[in-house]
């Protein structure tokens, strides 16, 4: 990905479907955040949190949480190169997902990074534009992915 142009308008955008928008900075998973989201969504199976027990299963030792991968879009999302939004909305919203898939765990200590793919642009309503995204966070070293979702968003301009 070459460019980083600021869009400012929904026709701009409409542009852009189908293309890569975006690549995230690596981002290292540690076992403190993921014990971090344990205590936080109350799921503290061994696989997340005993680092003594998850060593004796295929995975080699603990991994995340597939929905702390989920919930770290934000994160991965910041720090990313590509187009600038620059729409001026009144409000914008994460609708939800119409998919989400974790087709790789991602173990301690790896490093992960967010790629995005705009699907699709349309107007819902008059001046409200849902988009949707094709998400998927890569592991650094790794063929598979940890995630793979789409995301859908709403604009109201």
């Amino acid at each position: 990905m070459i460019e980083s142009p600021t869009v400012t308008s929904i026709d701009e955008l409409t542009g852009y479907v189908g293309r890569e928008i975006g690549v995230g900075q690596w981002f290292e998973v540690t076992q403190a955040r993921v014990d971090a989201f344990a205590e936080l969504s109350g799921d503290h199976q061994f696989i997340h949190v005993d680092i003594e027990r998850a060593a004796g299963t295929p995975f080699g030792g603990t991994i995340a949480h597939g929905l702390l991968t989920l919930s770290s879009l934000p994160l991965l999302t910041r720090d990313r190169v590509g187009i600038k939004l620059d729409l001026k909305p009144r409000m914008s919203l994460n609708y939800g997902y119409n998919r989400v898939r974790f087709p790789a765990p991602v173990r301690v200590g790896k490093r992960i990074r967010l790629r995005t793919t705009l699907v699709s642009v349309d107007e819902v309503s008059p001046s409200v534009y849902q988009t949707v995204y094709r998400q998927t966070v890569e592991i650094e070293g790794e063929v598979k992915p940890a995630m793979v979702a789409e995301s859908v968003g709403r604009t109201y301009l």
